[in-house]
């Protein structure tokens, strides 16, 4: 998600009532979720920087012991402790780290006495690039890196200046380090000792922040400090929530949207031992009981009869008719540029292709869950959830239309998040866990199952692109035509305006920016919505683009009979970033030299989220067809770095979820319905299958990328490529098609 697309809308997330009745009727015609999110704008981008303080209910949640707390960030006790209080969603990307080691460097601070705390849901921790506070778009450190930085170096100057004051010393002549003040001869003051004094100093409104060259911390393979929890089981996620006198939900989830029981008979589920009530709601029926299995045995036991609405009979093959059509007439102009009649007139050769993408589930290892407490009814009414979710301030909001509350007594408690890809920022299991809730007068766990999960109509987008390229005789590209049929996130998403000139940012990415020198140009977009709901998913457009694109660079390669490396890098001279990604890749993966027999190389390059990545994928093929990857090169420009290990880590992860998708990865309909369920039909990589990983880090001095999403998007692309080089056949649809390469 790019923080930019998310400014598109004034409207701040207000709260406002929903009617009581159209939440209190369990009968259909209630609001649906998606009409919660679309009631429920995105904040405008923030354009300045203050040092946010906290809310006085959050102040009212802080401890009463001695410390100083000059920021909403940054707490320091008497006994040197120093907490940091993060307001992002730690997914396993490293967060709970990254943001403690932005405020720790400037602030001088003990790492050792370094912890951190998960924030409440409040304006305070807003990520700046959103101006809310969620986590996505691989924007957390790019949008704290110097908000972080500040407020730690505000906080070090605050202390300095309250040491200078007890020792009658002027500022300047004092320094610091390990959490200490120390002055020149000697003498050492610690944090904790300054708590009290350093309370009373006016905050500076423009701190001084250090040299890269300065850094003690930052660019450090430090530890995770969420690593300890996790291992000895105290780390707590959604699925692990209990709250006394709970009833567990299990869902009969609609098909798809627009979907509606046309009958329900409930006298089976309401048999099973330990079922308490079957209620229906907006996004289908549930079944409430005192624990899990007997939820889970009830909800099947339910006899339901869907009215599939408008998407009754929707197939694949439908939905790619209609995406093709899209592709064909595509007319929302993204890119124009040169005039593709004079390349058509002096082309040697032209290269024409079609490439198609699924829609795709995020498959997250911990389903979606939500615990949900409406306390109290009217003015006096409270709503408490414990959640996995990366969207604690549009949450907030749109709970507050559901329960008919103020904001402010939305208390979301963030809980750790087994996988989010963008999944999590959806707020349907949230919204149905208080409406349950709401109804019952219980507290409600609602907990998908796997096969709720891959069929709750959360899609990466399906795709078709078209493409025509023209060449010279010198084989170098002078025309580009693509024509990209595809649904619209922006649309989907409830908060963000399509543009008046037609073009969904998140259906173009990837190749209407793509890095290419070639002069002639057009490049537009054709929406096409075939039904299914469809979302941010890890690295959103680029996921699928990136593939078009760079199998159709290859393409282009091949067509002027050069190599696929030094084709795409003789198109980059105004392009040094994306090129010293793909020579390093190159080199490291030792582009050119022999490998062992039956093992080809295909390379990719992408920009996604302010970073650059460029990957060497080795394969060879199985007599049977199934590709085997043995090895992947990574060479990564993400700018200035905050921990090298959690970069390295986060490429692997990438990698590892791009390979699952180009190999297995396919959500298919059939007759309205979602065919895949639980991992047998939606497999992910195994551990056997994993190749081997290796992942360079150029030196930046450039502003922070994301980290999160950027190594997704060329694995695909790079091992297809390798699969060309070694069958001669050309792959233009994932999943990879392992019949198309089985040997005769």
């Amino acid at each position: 998600m790019d923080h930019a697309k998310f400014a598109t809308t004034n409207s701040a997330i207000t709260g406002a009532a929903v009617d009581q009745a159209s939440t209190d009727a369990a009968v259909p015609g209630n609001p649906s979720r998606r009409s919660f999110i679309k009631r429920s704008g995105a904040a405008a981008l923030v354009l300045g920087f203050t040092l946010p303080t906290l809310s006085g209910r959050a102040l009212a949640a802080a401890p009463a012991a001695r410390s100083f707390q000059p920021n909403a960030w940054l707490r320091i006790t008497s006994d040197n402790r120093i907490t940091v209080i993060c307001g992002s969603s730690e997914m396993g990307q490293g967060v709970l780290t990254a943001i403690p080691m932005l405020m720790a460097e400037e602030l001088d601070a003990d790492w050792s006495k370094v912890s951190v705390e998960q924030a409440p849901v409040d304006q305070a921790f807003a990520n700046p690039m959103f101006g809310m506070q969620a986590t996505g778009g691989s924007t957390t450190v790019r949008a704290h890196w110097e908000p972080m930085r500040k407020a730690g170096a505000a906080a070090r100057e605050m202390l300095v200046a309250a040491a200078a004051a007890q020792w009658k010393l002027d500022a300047s002549q004092l320094r610091t380090a390990n959490s200490q003040v120390i002055a020149p001869d000697g003498k050492k003051l610690s944090y904790g000792a300054l708590v009290a004094a350093a309370a009373t100093q006016t905050a500076p409104k423009d701190p001084v922040l250090k040299s890269s060259k300065d850094f003690k911390l930052l660019g450090k393979p430090l530890k995770r400090l969420d690593t300890p929890n996790k291992v000895n089981g105290k780390a707590k996620y959604g699925m692990d929530v209990s709250v006394p006198g709970m009833l567990v939900a299990v869902m009969a989830r609609a098909p798809l949207p627009g979907a509606k029981p046309a009958s329900v008979n409930s006298s089976k589920a309401t048999a099973v031992r330990g079922v308490k009530q079957v209620l229906t709601i907006p996004g289908g029926v549930a079944v409430l009981a005192d624990g899990y299995w007997a939820a889970k045995k009830g909800r099947d036991a339910l006899e339901i009869s869907w009215d599939l609405g408008a998407n009754t009979g929707l197939s694949s093959a439908k939905v790619s008719a209609m995406l093709t059509d899209g592709a064909d007439n595509a007319d929302a102009v993204a890119l124009d540029t040169g005039n593709l009649r004079d390349a058509a007139a002096t082309s040697a050769a032209s290269v024409d292709a079609v490439y198609e993408a699924p829609y795709l589930a995020h498959a997250c290892m911990e389903p979606m869950n939500c615990t949900a407490w409406v306390k109290g009814t009217g003015d006096t009414a409270t709503v408490e959830i414990w959640a996995g979710t990366q969207s604690q301030g549009p949450v907030q909001g749109i709970l507050s239309q559901v329960a008919s509350v103020a904001p402010a007594k939305i208390k979301v408690n963030t809980m750790m998040l087994g996988g989010g890809f963008g999944r999590r920022f959806a707020p349907d299991f949230v919204i149905d866990a208080t409406l349950l809730s709401k109804i019952s007068g219980k507290p409600v766990k609602l907990i998908y199952t796997r096969e709720d999960d891959t069929a709750a109509g959360f899609y990466r987008p399906a795709s078709v692109a078209r493409f025509s390229g023209a060449l010279d005789a010198q084989g170098t590209p002078t025309g580009l035509q693509v024509g990209v049929g595809s649904p619209s996130i922006m649309a989907a998403s409830g908060f963000m305006k399509i543009p008046d000139s037609g073009v969904d940012e998140f259906a173009m990415e990837g190749i209407k920016d793509h890095p290419y020198d070639i002069a002639n140009q057009k490049i537009a977009y054709g929406r096409r919505e075939p039904g299914p709901q469809v979302w941010f998913w890890r690295s959103v457009g680029h996921s699928q683009n990136i593939f078009f694109m760079e199998g159709f660079i290859d393409e282009m390669a091949h067509a002027a009979k050069k190599d696929p490396f030094e084709f795409r890098r003789a198109l980059m001279s105004k392009q040094p970033r994306y090129k010293a990604v793909l020579e390093a890749a190159a080199d490291k993966a030792g582009w050119g030299k022999p490998l062992p027999a039956g093992v080809f190389r295909g390379i990719a390059v992408a920009q996604s989220f302010g970073s650059y990545v460029a990957e060497v994928a080795e394969v060879s093929i199985n007599p049977d067809g199934t590709p085997r990857v043995h090895r992947v090169v990574a060479a990564v420009d993400c700018g200035q770095i905050v921990n090298p290990e959690i970069i390295r880590r986060q490429i692997e992860g990438s990698i590892v979820y791009g390979l699952s998708a180009a190999l297995y990865g396919k959500i298919s309909l059939k007759d309205g319905r979602v065919e895949q369920g639980n991992f047998d039909s939606y497999p992910v990589l195994r551990l056997n299958e994993m190749p081997s990983v290796e992942v360079y880090i150029l030196p930046s001095t450039e502003k922070p990328g994301g980290i999160g999403e950027p190594g997704t998007p060329p694995v695909a692309p790079a091992v297809v490529n390798a699969i060309f080089a070694a069958t001669g056949k050309r792959l233009r649809s994932l999943p990879i098609d392992h019949a198309a390469l089985k040997k005769a």
